[in-house]
């Protein structure tokens, strides 16, 4: 059983990896883990199951996989009845390197791996996807298995996976898809732009860093007062934002905040104090494309931040650079 464990623990960091990226939510992809880890378990003590793994990676990706889209199915139903709107939970880590908080695997290959093609805007968008156009993207756009494989995943023909993938890539980059394209030099100065305008108080400032199309999501899972829909629109979304923390918005007083990676990219930890006394904490994540914010989505839903690193005593607004 040692040995057992041994081989699936250099494995368990991938397999993260392409559970979250799956399902969107770091619990859900630990238990999927998990299960997995049950099955590898029963399958080496039946030597006729034992047979089919010729190839221990290989084997528990598929294996990872299906489980995964079982949840996927499943959680549709679970998400038409969630109250506001819904955002993944965020994998938050501390800027400027160090050990990996996260719990994923600190080689630099698996690293890698989470960052390419990482961050809350896909994730938010891969959630238009049925199921299996999901599995099919990003078994193999992102994590380069063949659609042999992926077929065999879905229980579907190859040309069947080739099709669900096509589908997919075509709704993620559809027009009204929020664009994400900036390196980490520019998500830095744009971000201390937009927290610059906030603290100015100037709407007018503010808008200059908002694309025209703009999309502000908040998710608190009906735990605080959260917009049902979507803020559409840079003098929305800029009105919004002063409201909460401008110079006389509602928590400009009372917040704390810093700079963090969420989901592989740069974004805001905040925690401040709602009015009905109650602790609220927030991780806020933003798409930039050609130099301005196309999407800001911030997870409030306590349910989603249990993991949160602490913040400490000296973070303060605005956020050190």
């Amino acid at each position: 059983m040692r040995d057992l464990a041994t081989e699936f623990e250099a494995e368990r960091g991938r397999l993260l990896a392409v559970a979250h990226r799956m399902l969107g939510s770091r619990s859900d992809a630990e238990d999927a883990v998990q299960e997995t880890w049950l099955r590898y378990a029963g399958a080496l003590a039946d030597p006729a199951a034992r047979a089919e793994i010729r190839e221990l990676p290989a084997w528990l990706t598929t294996t990872c996989a299906r489980i995964c889209l079982d949840v996927l199915r499943s959680a549709r139903v679970r998400r038409e009845a969630y109250p506001g709107q819904w955002l993944p939970e965020p994998v938050v880590t501390p800027v400027g390197g160090g050990p990996p908080a996260d719990g994923y695997a600190p080689d630099p290959a698996e690293r890698a791996i989470r960052t390419d093609q990482v961050g809350t805007a896909l994730l938010v968008v891969l959630e238009r996807l049925a199921p299996e156009q999901r599995v099919a993207l990003v078994l193999h756009d992102v994590f380069a298995l063949p659609f042999a494989r992926v077929a065999e995943v879905l229980g579907t023909t190859e040309v069947a996976a080739r099709q669900l993938a096509s589908r997919a890539r075509r709704a993620i980059t559809a027009p009204d898809v929020p664009r994400h394209t900036a390196d980490p030099a520019e998500q830095r100065r744009v971000l201390r732009a937009f927290v610059a305008a906030t603290e100015s108080g100037e709407l007018e400032q503010l808008v200059q860093v908002l694309a025209p199309d703009v999309v502000f999501v908040g998710d608190s899972g009906g735990h605080f007062p959260a917009a049902r829909r979507p803020v559409l629109g840079a003098d929305a979304v800029g009105r919004l934002t002063l409201g909460l923390f401008g110079r006389t918005g509602r928590y400009v007083d009372r917040v704390r905040a810093r700079l963090v990676l969420v989901d592989g990219l740069l974004g805001l930890q905040m925690e401040t104090v709602h009015s009905d006394g109650r602790p609220l904490r927030l991780v806020s994540a933003f798409a930039v494309d050609q130099g301005r914010i196309t999407a800001i989505y911030n997870q409030l839903n306590p349910e989603k931040l249990t993991d949160l690193p602490p913040l400490d005593a000296d973070d303060s607004w605005p956020p050190r650079w």
